[in-house]
């Protein structure tokens, strides 16, 4: 009895969690005027709110932006993090605890602190309204390296030693030894870098300035708040469902990997 009631309780919070998603895209497929009337099924389903959207928004240069983007980031914070991490957990030298300790206290710092000087750092470099100033500043990420830090910590040192005897250097330990035995690891680390940099909104605003260059996130906002959507709130809708969509299947298709990797980086020394 307590386990049927155990998973009822589960199944009633994902529908609470769940509803809201799925009316959104119920609504984005709903006449305008059906909007309003909050029915979970409409009598009639149309495309005409994503029509319009395509139609008003280059959306799809923004999702080919995002994608650039987003995986250039995520590639640089799973080799540079591992690389990081590594060290961290591997390699003796002073104030290797001194570094993880000021590594973390980096995460208690807010974004708007460092917006600033950041930005006029991108103004200096004439990265303003190219890519660089939406991929370089984030290919470091504090939360990597202490992942990596974790998981490494919890592969056998036996392992490690055993391919330095055969000649391994330590860049080749890392990606030729530890990250083929860390794919939860990575696959965790990977999905949480792509969703941030996927919904990241308020620095584009500040650096990017031509549409072509605009990320879907970005290119969102400023039609939803900015006019272009002219209230249309089926409008609106079809541009966050497929903003949303990418991140949703991303995370159903590695879920497995995900809550594997959060079940073994537990912090410890």
């Amino acid at each position: 009895m307590k386990k049927i009631l155990f998973y009822i309780l589960l199944i009633a919070g994902a529908l609470i969690f769940l509803y809201p998603f799925i009316w959104m895209i119920t609504a984005s497929i709903t006449p305008e005027n059906q909007i309003g009337n909050l029915t979970f099924i409409p009598n009639k389903l149309t495309l005409n709110s994503y029509t319009q959207m395509l139609g008003k928004i280059p959306i799809g240069r923004a999702f080919i932006n995002s994608i650039i983007v987003s995986s250039a980031v995520t590639f640089g914070v799973l080799v540079f993090g591992s690389m990081v991490g590594y060290a961290l957990s591997r390699l003796e030298f002073k104030g290797r605890n001194l570094i993880f300790y000021i590594i973390i206290f980096t995460m208690t710092l807010p974004f708007q602190i460092t917006l600033i000087p950041q930005y006029i750092i991108m103004v200096k470099f004439g990265w303003v309204d190219t890519y660089w100033a939406l991929i370089v500043p984030y290919l470091m990420n504090a939360l990597g390296i202490i992942m990596f830090r974790q998981y490494f910590k919890s592969i056998p040192q036996d392992l490690i030693d055993a391919a330095r005897l055969d000649g391994c250097g330590e860049i080749k330990i890392i990606f030729k030894i530890l990250w083929p035995n860390s794919i939860p690891a990575l696959v965790t680390i990977g999905i949480i870098t792509f969703m941030a940099s996927w919904n990241e909104v308020l620095w584009p605003l500040i650096v990017i300035r031509d549409s072509q260059l605009m990320t879907m996130p970005q290119l969102v906002t400023l039609f939803a708040v900015g006019g272009a959507a002219e209230s249309q709130l089926g409008v609106k809708l079809a541009a966050a469902t497929m903003l949303a969509l990418p991140i949703v299947l991303a995370y159903l298709f590695f879920q497995q990997y995900f809550i594997q990797s959060m079940a073994a980086t537990g912090l410890k020394e």
